[in-house]
């Protein structure tokens, strides 16, 4: 049998350590970038810059748009908005009770063209919903109880349904927010920067500043080794722990089989010895043919118990039928000597 739970604390150990690499990877990577202290600077870096190889930098600024998104419920503006709404309800189960549950009406996001500003310049931003560590805040948590009809509410009544009313949240980017950006800066043809997804590198939008971020990271990446290492010693032990359960129990099934075959031939000699002596005491009557070779095959049978070896077996194993013990000895067992399978109950049987 595979020890499943040694197995999978190897693949979370494999998972953990790939996580923790990727980390510190990518802590590195963000080492070496090119910090832009200021947006004024940045148009001339790009002049300068190798066209071969793109330029991954990162940027700080407060965030801004010309035509930001007038949030519904909260009245902010934003660039980055995402709207859902939950309709809760009451259901019926099958134990007669009700239980609440919930289920997705909609799911809306916009976004709009919107750029970072530090009093110097301004560099927009591509793809940041995509990025790696984006946070939107929650604007706005309204719960609008139900004002159903009383037809529409029997008519839900005798689905098994009570309806509670729509809860929607709105989460946003808001303008004037403090951000941090690492992407790859590029100009087009009328001077305008953005900060975009790189083809092979980081691309971050996080509030918190690169120094922050390159700790975190670095954080995370040696709490990643650390757990791996934990679950790799945990399933190996699991593994090693079954492994020599396997090999004991394998010596153990091979002691009995000797045992019982060693007592089987001790057997069949005695049976022999008497045979002999039987013919060599008797008076010119013979027995017949028939009883001999019965009585043989009797003597010949290993009907001795597998623990003691002393008294025949007469106990039945239920439920995997095996009959190889007696009953003082199969008092004593919770297992089956031969399958290994529970024993729920000990039948005595009689052969006469």
């Amino acid at each position: 049998m595979i020890p499943w739970g040694g197995v999978s604390c190897c693949l979370s150990a494999a998972a953990l350590y790939l996580l923790g690499r990727n980390n510190g990877r990518d802590a590195e990577v963000l080492k070496s970038v090119t910090r832009v202290n200021q947006l004024k600077d940045l148009a001339l870096l790009l002049d300068t810059a190798c066209k071969v190889l793109p330029l991954v930098v990162t940027i700080s600024g407060r965030v801004g748009s010309d035509t930001p998104i007038k949030c519904e419920h909260s009245g902010l503006r934003a660039v980055i908005l995402e709207e859902t709404a939950e309709q809760h309800f009451l259901k019926h189960n099958d134990a007669g009770s009700w239980i609440q549950d919930s289920a997705l009406m909609l799911s809306m996001s916009k976004e709009v063209p919107w750029y970072l500003d530090d009093g110097t310049g301004r560099v927009f931003v591509v793809g940041a919903k995509q990025a790696t560590g984006l946070v939107l805040t929650v604007a706005s948590e309204v719960f609008e109880e139900s004002g159903r009809s009383l037809v529409r509410g029997t008519l839900d009544y005798l689905q098994g349904l009570k309806m509670l009313g729509v809860k929607r949240i709105e989460r946003v980017l808001p303008t004037g927010t403090s951000l941090t950006v690492v992407g790859e800066a590029v100009k087009d043809d009328i001077g305008t920067i953005r900060i975009q997804r790189p083809h092979k590198g980081p691309f971050y939008v996080t509030p918190k500043s690169i120094d922050q971020l390159i700790s975190n990271l670095g954080k995370w990446a040696r709490w990643y080794q650390y757990a791996s290492i934990g679950f790799t010693f945990f399933g190996v032990y699991l593994i090693a722990k079954h492994a020599i359960w396997y090999i004991l129990e394998r010596r153990r099934r091979w002691a009995l089989q000797r045992r019982v075959l060693e007592a089987a031939a001790q057997r069949l000699e005695q049976g022999n010895q008497v045979d002999l002596a039987e013919f060599s005491g008797s008076d010119g009557k013979s027995e017949n043919s028939s009883d001999i070779d019965t009585s043989k095959r009797d003597r010949v049978m290993p009907d001795l118990c597998v623990i003691c070896l002393e008294q025949e077996y007469n106990a039945v194993f239920v439920p995997c039928g095996h009959m190889c013990c007696c009953t003082a000895c199969s008092s004593h067992l919770a297992n089956c000597p031969l399958c290994r399978r529970r024993i729920e109950q000990a039948v005595r049987t009689f052969r006469h």
